[in-house]
């Protein structure tokens, strides 16, 4: 389907380091001469000196940290990363009117492409919870209490509203040689954690902790107050944060990644809520999805079990209709969420070559 982008690491884009292409994203970063000439050129509002890239969102579907395909060579979902690009500069430009914080952001030139400037990352992802659900209220049930150093009380429901905001982190990527830190990818860290061994976690000073939280905490409330008006409940996320200098020279604490979107969030349904039903608004209803149609659910819950599960996500070509009903779910939230339709695209792969070379002339 041409419409689906599902490779987006082999566009020639002029850049002297290997593109980094993760799960859903690819990096280019651009060259010291390019990069300088963009600022001049586009007026961003950034130090003369930054290195600046382009990230290429694809339509690829990661869940359980797999790629998932579909039927008929179906590589991904129509329109999916449009609506990532779309629903995570609505919020970051909300953030900055706001007076958050900027994030890495600085153009978006076609729906699935950014502009972005290189900043430091803070190696934490920053998860926030309002309700109790998924993989905390499996691990509640299962008896914990103790959650990245905060106490749950007894007697708490499936679904049940926490009572504050839950900052849950984890590592983002493996830490080595920290006291009390197992060397492994997304280890659930406490406050205390973060605190202790602050530098190699990337912070330049023990105080960007409390700006970290504020900003975390702001941007997740800032999200619900909004989401409410549309009807929906914002029930968790992730966020990202790192250093970038800013027009000054100076470095500051910003957003990056992604935000509040039906990829990185769950989003529910309040009228159904207040029912006592849960309708999902995000990717988690391809994950109820997933598990029932595997023969164990626990090779997609259980870590350990990754070998199976890649395996089961290379050899499943999913129903198309399951695929299509992603698509579905993110286009009408992303729509409700930045007020407007959600930019399609016919032939991305054109229409990105056809920009990156007219308009900013970084092809090779």
């Amino acid at each position: 389907m041409s419409r689906v982008l599902d490779r987006n690491d082999d566009f020639a884009i002029r850049t002297e380091e290997p593109v980094h292409c993760g799960k859903v994203r690819a990096v280019y970063w651009l060259t010291r001469e390019d990069s300088q000439r963009l600022i001049e050129e586009r007026g961003y509002d950034v130090h003369p000196t930054a290195d600046l890239a382009v990230m290429i969102v694809s339509d690829r579907l990661s869940a359980f940290d797999c790629i998932w395909h579909g039927e008929n060579d179906l590589g991904g979902v129509p329109d999916k990363g449009a609506v990532l690009n779309a629903v995570s500069r609505y919020w970051f430009d909300q953030f900055r009117q706001a007076g958050l914080a900027r994030s890495h952001v600085l153009e978006t030139p076609h729906p699935l492409v950014w502009v972005v400037q290189r900043a430091a990352p803070v190696r934490i992802e920053a998860i926030a919870r309002q309700y109790i659900t998924g993989s905390m209220w499996r691990a509640y049930q299962g008896g914990e209490r103790q959650f990245c150093g905060v106490s749950l009380a007894d007697g708490l429901q499936r679904d049940q509203r926490l009572g504050e905001l839950l900052i849950t982190p984890s590592t983002k990527g493996i830490m080595k040689n920290l006291e009390g830190i197992p060397p492994a990818d997304d280890v659930n860290i406490s406050r205390a954690d973060i605190a202790r061994h602050w530098q190699a976690f990337g912070f330049q000073s023990l105080a960007d902790i409390t700006g970290y939280e504020k900003l975390l905490r702001d941007g997740f409330d800032l999200i619900a107050t909004r989401l409410q008006t549309i009807g929906q409940l914002f029930v968790d996320t992730k966020f990202e944060f790192g250093y970038a200098l800013n027009a000054t020279g100076a470095a500051e604490l910003i957003y990056m990644d992604e935000v509040g979107t039906p990829d990185s969030s769950r989003i529910w349904d309040a009228e159904a809520y207040k029912r006592g039903q849960i309708r999902e608004n995000s990717k988690e209803g391809f994950r109820q999805a997933l598990l029932t149609m595997a023969a164990d659910p626990d090779i997609l819950l259980n870590k350990d079990k990754m070998a199976a599960r890649r395996h089961m996500a290379e050899s499943t070509a999913l129903p198309e209709e399951l695929m299509l009903a992603v698509a579905t779910t993110y286009r009408e939230i992303g729509s409700k969420i930045i007020g407007e339709q959600i930019p399609e695209t016919d032939m991305p792969r054109s229409e990105i070559n056809e920009v990156l070379s007219s308009e900013f002339a970084l092809l090779k």
